[in-house]
């Protein structure tokens, strides 16, 4: 199966080539892109609250522990998290709606400000991608078990300035209960 960074790289590519073709001086053309990009971030807010329907309507209350890593270059220590799947979800959901608002955001200065109108091809087809192939859509929305690769609490994708993955084992579960501290400064 091909990872999705390399589906991502492939669909930008064409894209590429293909915004190249696409005669943006016609008004009518960029309405239509414009439409098209709203159409996208419109299906994603639907999928995102479908989904968190589907969350409040199962009411998962199994207790979580994990452990999350320490912001990098900070020098605290990675804080012992008790949850439950629900809320889990819940604030991963908030994630996945925060990133999407912020690359609308983005998106309106480049296109609104700065006058470019190549990514708003690209840029209606990535996100929809990616919220399809988000693990909260693949376990509520398509009913695929939290196993594997879908267990909570979610693998993060290791880029450059990540903290680490969140470790559930329950040896690192238990030194993280005994050493970590709370905040509490030592003098």
């Amino acid at each position: 199966m091909v990872s999705a960074q390399v589906t991502n790289l492939a669909i930008i590519l064409v894209m590429m080539q293909l915004a190249k073709k696409v005669p943006f001086d016609d008004p009518q053309v960029l309405m239509g892109v414009r439409a098209m990009y709203i159409l996208s971030n419109v299906l994603i807010l639907g999928l995102y609250l479908y989904t968190q329907a589907k969350i409040n309507a199962k009411k998962d209350m199994t207790t979580l522990k994990y452990v999350e890593p320490a912001p990098m270059g900070t020098g605290e220590e990675a804080k012992p998290v008790t949850t439950t799947n629900m809320d889990y979800d819940k604030g991963q959901l908030r994630q996945l709606i925060r990133s999407q608002l912020m690359g609308l955001g983005m998106m309106a200065v480049m296109h609104l400000y700065m006058k470019y109108t190549n990514p708003l091809l690209i840029q209606s087809i990535i996100p929809l991608k990616g919220a399809f192939e988000s693990n909260l859509v693949k376990i509520h929305v398509f009913g695929k078990p939290a196993t594997g690769d879908l267990a909570r609490p979610f693998k993060s994708a290791g880029g450059f300035m990540s903290q680490g993955q969140p470790k559930s084992d329950k040896a690192s579960i238990e030194s993280a209960e005994k050493n970590y501290r709370g905040g509490v400064k030592e003098e």
